[in-house]
């Protein structure tokens, strides 16, 4: 008897990046996860811990916000400051989502925020696009942690990416990895998407690491379905309560509704996404009955 393909789908796993949307308020950000967790039924809800004095230079820091509108602070730097949560704050959003029912995690920009960070031991941390050639922190992740390390690729090239990856190998980190095929804009036009990186990150890396992902800044959900079909498992979009909020991320984002949406289609196309488990299911047998051409072929 031949033997029948395999019909297994893969569950995808949805996460709502906060990021800075919360605005630097603890009480909007903890509202947030509960909307994420219990309305959209999103996997995981993410955030963003970076220390603004180690990223940018003095002048950056003392330069005024590029567009003033969406400014928290007199300078970039106290725009900046004022968006952090501090390590007490982060581990009061870890156990809020955790009384919700999602997984916490955030994304680390520098090697304190990851050594800080480390120290919560959520289940994943994420390297954004800008941090992911910094090595001394993908070492961090890889050798003083022991969950999860994700990883988006955006502005990155391919002999980066080929050195990133042989970074967290020579860890032993690899079972750990999810790369995440990803285009730095905010938003991104559908031509710049790239949704076939996917495939190419599957065939180059998906043998080696633990899966792929697509993070997406685009507008719509259609291309997140359409990263699953092509072997997308881990998904990334930006939430937002009001896509009309002060901040430079709310128009990249998914509001509460577009979040749920998002989880639903994903979820029940990956249900879709399998060969049949025999040559007539059995929602075919009583409709074959009725309605088949019960003639032979000559």
């Amino acid at each position: 008897m031949d033997q029948m393909p395999d019909t297994t789908s893969v569950n995808p796993f949805v996460i709502a990046e906060v990021g800075c949307n919360h605005g630097g308020n603890p009480a909007r950000a903890t509202k947030m996860i509960a909307v994420a967790a219990q309305f959209c039924e999103v996997d995981a809800v993410k955030f963003q811990k970076r220390d603004p004095r180690a990223l940018l230079t003095p002048e950056q820091y003392a330069a005024p916000h590029p567009n003033p509108m969406h400014a928290f602070g007199d300078t970039y730097g106290e725009h900046r400051e004022f968006l952090e949560f501090d390590v007490d704050e982060h581990g009061v959003l870890q156990r809020a989502c955790a009384d919700a029912g999602t997984v916490y995690s955030t994304s680390v920009w520098d090697v304190g925020s990851a050594r800080s960070m480390v120290e919560l031991a959520p289940d994943f941390l994420k390297v954004p696009s800008a941090a992911n050639a910094n090595e001394e922190l993908l070492k961090i992740l890889c050798l003083d942690y022991g969950g999860d390390v994700h990883v988006s690729l955006g502005m990155t090239t391919r002999a980066e990416e080929a050195l990133l990856v042989e970074t967290v190998v020579g860890c032993g980190a690899a079972d750990r990895l999810v790369l995440y095929a990803c285009t730095s804009g905010y938003p991104v036009p559908f031509e710049d998407i790239a949704l076939r990186e996917i495939e190419r990150l599957v065939e180059s890396y998906g043998p080696t690491v633990k899966a792929i992902g697509f993070s997406g800044h685009h507008l719509g959900i259609a291309a997140d379905v359409a990263a699953l079909a092509l072997g997308a498992t881990y998904f990334e979009r930006h939430f937002t309560l009001d896509r009309t909020s002060k901040g430079t991320d709310h128009a990249a984002s998914l509001e509460p509704d577009g979040m749920r949406r998002l989880v639903r289609d994903l979820r029940n196309v990956s249900k879709a996404l399998t060969p049949k488990a025999s040559e007539l299911l059995p929602i075919e047998l009583d409709q074959r009955v009725k309605l088949k051409w019960q003639g032979a072929f000559r």
